[in-house]
């Protein structure tokens, strides 16, 4: 496996019900991606169908089954270009419909995020919530793992695939303006608590009366910002990452004087109270 990797974060404005359209686009930002040397590309959430629908029945239309035509389409494409990529999408599965990212790779499909933490906002008010355990995916470009928008404020979501050795989190998202600390503060947060590379790709423009707000990020492990989109156009921004930094957990900074351990100085014995439901009792 190699160590330095080239990612990117496409910051774009998908629009509303525009599927063959928005897929066109994603196409073409991979290849110019790919063209500049990215090996990890990653697209907003719900870049495929846009996000503010009205309800469940309006979005249906607009969700697709995983391994199905899009699939084929990024598979093609990755094969053809060597790169791997992540598309926020809806997917339908029989009577239930979700918010997702897709991993897609030269080899195919190589893994799934269904969105777990829906906000009371666009077409997450109307899904059904994801219930399968975080997952952190092995490629030849590192530990790739999923997380969308909302995940990213609970701080669980990031440290439970760093603790499953994930090198990159992507995280594809729709910030509504109001949201901009998430991407100030959030995000370099997670990248320094658990020494991992975070890849954030936000989308630009209105729908429905909501505007986003860019800024999309990538911030290496340790929590620097690498690079930092705009709040109202569409780029590309690029970033290299070495993979033996989210690897590294233990920070040497002065050898037997001052020494630092992001997982094994950990205390999960005084934890438990992170897992009850319910909210805090009155002290």
């Amino acid at each position: 496996m190699k160590d330095n990797v080239k990612v990117a974060a496409v910051q774009m404005e998908p629009k509303l019900k525009k599927n063959d359209e928005n897929l066109e686009k994603i196409t073409l930002r991979i290849r110019e991606a790919a063209g500049e040397g990215a090996e990890l590309i990653v697209f907003p959430e719900c870049a495929l169908s846009g996000y503010m629908f009205n309800n469940r029945k309006e979005a249906l239309p607009y969700a697709e089954t995983i391994r199905g035509p899009v699939t084929e389409r990024l598979t093609e494409l990755c094969h053809e270009l060597g790169v791997h990529v992540v598309v926020g999408m809806l997917e339908v599965d029989g009577d239930q419909c979700f918010n997702v990212a897709i991993l897609v790779g030269p080899q195919g499909l190589v893994g799934k995020y269904r969105k777990t933490h829906l906000p009371f906002l666009g077409v997450d008010r109307f899904l059904d919530q994801g219930n399968e355990p975080f997952q952190v995916y092995r490629t030849p470009i590192g530990n790739i793992g999923l997380h969308i928008c909302y995940d990213c404020n609970f701080p669980e979501t990031a440290r439970v695939m760093a603790l499953q050795g994930a090198d990159i989190l992507a995280l594809p998202t729709n910030w509504p303006t109001g949201r901009g600390n998430i991407s100030l503060y959030v995000v370099n947060t997670r990248a320094l608590e658990n020494l991992v590379h975070v890849v954030a790709a936000d989308r630009v423009g209105v729908e429905r009366g909501s505007t986003f707000l860019g800024m999309s990020k990538i911030a290496r492990a340790g929590g620097d910002t690498l690079a930092e989109g705009s709040r109202d156009s569409e780029e590309i921004l690029y970033a290299e990452v070495r993979l033996a930094e989210a690897r590294q957990k233990r920070i040497v900074i002065k050898p037997g004087e001052f020494e630092l351990d992001f997982i094994g100085d950990r205390r999960p014995e005084l934890y438990g109270r992170i897992t009850y439901l319910g909210v805090p009792e009155p002290m």
